[in-house]
């Protein structure tokens, strides 16, 4: 019997040519070594973290959502000027933490899943709706090596249908030319019908009147209670709205949410300085500061603000500013406070040589 490493050859009796097999020993290994490289994951130069500074809050103007500008990787700052607060449709923004590839990608995924619920449907999702929807579909890579971090912030409500149909007016647009190369024979034949329909419902109208009349004195009351009701409950679900979700399938709503390494420095002057009847310029200031001071202790992040505001009206994105301006504002602030203290030292000691003189 012949062997190989060591072991026989097993003979094949269920097999009418009596083939001779190698060992299952040997099958096993040659397997693992010929198919084990692509099963498995290649594990990641670095480990993955969330080396940046995000945060949203609502207040009584809407919603702002910030977050510096450096993209770092393990201790190497990759891109100074990178953008991680991207806008999803009109009403709504998502900042990223996390891997870069990762939240690209899932965040052109999530714009392309609410474009295609506000066609299908004719109006926008709501936030929270939005940060299910990103949940469920990061739940199945728990575990994984995925990682990201966003946070959503948006308004919802809002007049959606005069929306929808300006849409609709667009996508009409673009077919007018054909719409108006139809022959002049079909514009007669349906302006006929028109006519025809139109004394066919006058005299049905006349009949349904009597009868619409004593309906709505019946169902008056009911009616409008239920109207109100509508108005009512649509203004609840109308707002500002701030939900974060991880890659884990964690979704947590707040009306102050920050992110990233240096989220705990931010935290620090956003709990200090959030109401929610700011004003706006009060909101921006916020923002500002808590980015500022938290790219003061962390390493991870820096450079630049990003600041969008978004309202009933939409987002708008406040223009970018560098830290250093920040930086130099709060020494002269500094500066002035030693000045104004050092005047104020003066001016008392002054009035204490008076009162000695005399």
């Amino acid at each position: 019997m012949k062997t190989t490493g060591g072991q026989p050859f097993e003979k094949d009796d269920g097999s009418p040519l009596h083939l001779v097999l190698p060992p299952q020993r040997s099958l096993v290994r040659s397997r693992g070594r010929h198919f084990s490289s692509s099963l498995t994951t290649i594990p990641c130069p670095f480990t993955l973290s969330h080396g940046t500074t995000t945060l949203g809050f609502t207040f009584q103007g809407g919603v702002i959502a910030a977050a510096d500008t450096r993209a770092s990787c393990a201790g190497l700052v990759a891109c100074p000027v990178a953008q991680k607060i991207i806008p999803i449709h009109s009403h709504m923004v998502v900042t990223t933490s996390g891997s870069g590839a990762d939240c690209m990608l899932w965040e052109r995924i999530l714009a392309r899943e609410i474009r295609l619920y506000q066609l299908r449907h004719g109006r926008r999702l709501s936030v929270t709706g939005a940060a299910k929807l990103l949940s469920f579909m990061l739940h199945p890579f728990k575990g994984t090596e995925v990682c990201v971090a966003a946070t959503l912030c948006g308004w919802d409500g809002g007049d959606t249908r005069s929306e929808w149909d300006n849409m609709r007016k667009e996508d009409e647009s673009a077919f007018s030319p054909l719409l108006e190369s139809e022959p002049s024979a079909s514009a007669s034949r349906a302006s006929s019908e028109l006519a025809i329909d139109i004394s066919t419902s006058n005299t049905e109208t006349s009949v349904t009147s009597q009868q619409a009349d004593g309906i709505s004195k019946e169902v008056g009351g009911t009616a409008s209670q239920d109207g109100s009701d509508q108005i009512l409950a649509a203004s609840c679900r109308s707002g500002p709205r701030v939900c974060y979700v991880c890659s884990d399938g964690l979704l947590l709503k707040g009306e102050l949410i920050s992110v990233g390494s240096g989220s705990p420095y931010a935290y620090s002057i956003l709990d200090d300085g959030w109401k929610w009847s700011m004003s706006v310029e009060e909101a921006v200031a916020l923002a500002r500061e808590a980015v500022y001071r938290a790219t003061h202790r962390d390493a991870y992040s820096g450079n630049n603000v990003d600041l969008f505001h978004i309202t009933e009206r939409g987002w708008c994105r406040r223009r970018r500013e560098d830290l250093k301006d920040e930086y130099h504002r709060e020494r002269r602030r500094e500066k002035e406070i030693v000045q104004q203290q050092e005047r104020e030292k003066e001016k008392r000691e002054n009035v204490q040589k008076k009162k000695t003189g005399n």
